[in-house]
């Protein structure tokens, strides 16, 4: 095997978080629930011999001089002692600074796809271990199914959710995560035991995230940063209803109804962007039952 081709890296939601604790290293506790849509980057593997590590953008534009793509490869060679090299090229189709955790998924696919290109044979639980040095994201997209995430990120507990539909918005700037987390107006829950009303468990968020509930505690800090952030909001709640910020990024959602309604929802977002500035970018979204490479460690 010299190539891997096609190598989905899917973007996820946080469709509630909680700040529930501070760890003595200053690393914000969180609670949340973790869902992959069909929203996506794509890699294209190539294996060299002489043990060089190169990221192509297939797209065009500047090249990050030390991504997270280059980070999991040199991380895997170290920890594996493997001689050989690759080609990373990524067609980057992810809005950066959005909280959906693009650069987390993509460091994810390298790891599984260069695992396999070097048959180096790791599996799932190494991985997850080399992902939370590269990210508290990572290991969730190496573990491939939507989550209750506990900790930094790094806990996970699977579980089962049916289906839904996003209309997921974006405007032009980023937002850095420190600037959240370092704001007066950042909200703290206590347990999810106390936010919801029910015992704190995986059970728990799979009810709230199925029911379309919950909320992100980042959230008003977000909109006193953010004017984007603000506007989005606006936008997709005039337009859908029930609109939340994911992750500590500048991207926002709605949860659809599932009824029939895909084309509407679909013209309607359409409608919405075309009457933005350049710069804003959005679309309808499906929830993933798991990750496009899973089982790709087992």
């Amino acid at each position: 095997m010299k190539a891997l081709h096609d190598l989905a890296a899917p973007a996820k939601l946080n469709l509630f978080l909680h700040v529930v604790g501070k760890r003595a290293d200053g690393y914000h506790l969180l609670e949340s629930v973790f869902v992959l849509i069909d929203w996506a980057d794509t890699l294209h593997l190539e294996r060299r011999a002489d043990g060089r590590l190169q990221r192509h953008d297939v797209l065009g534009g500047d090249l990050p001089p030390d991504d997270l793509c280059l980070r999991a490869a040199r991380l895997l060679q170290a920890e594996t002692g493997c001689t050989l090299g690759a080609d990373i090229h990524l067609e980057k189709r992810l809005p950066a600074g959005a909280g959906m955790g693009g650069g987390s998924s993509d460091a994810a696919t390298t790891l599984l796809g260069l695992n396999r290109l070097w048959d180096l044979r790791l599996p799932l639980e190494r991985l997850l271990a080399l992902g939370l040095k590269l990210g508290a994201d990572v290991p969730f997209f190496l573990g491939g199914r939507p989550a209750f995430v506990q900790g930094i990120g790094e806990i996970l507990h699977p579980i089962a959710l049916p289906e839904q539909r996003f209309a997921v918005l974006k405007g032009p700037a980023g937002l850095a995560t420190a600037a959240i987390f370092s704001s007066e107006l950042l909200a703290r829950s206590e347990k999810l035991a106390i936010v919801a009303g029910f015992p704190a468990s995986a059970g728990t968020a799979e009810r709230i995230a199925a029911a379309g509930e919950g909320h992100n505690d980042l959230q008003a800090a977000a909109e006193a940063i953010s004017s984007d952030v603000r506007d989005a909001l606006a936008l997709l709640s005039n337009t859908f209803g029930n609109a939340r910020m994911t992750g500590s990024g500048a991207a926002v959602f709605s949860v659809l109804a599932g009824n029939g309604k895909e084309g509407k929802d679909d013209q309607s977002l359409a409608t919405l962007l075309q009457a933005q500035p350049e710069g804003w970018t959005g679309r309808i979204c499906r929830s993933l039952a798991q990750h496009p490479l899973a089982g790709w460690a087992d």
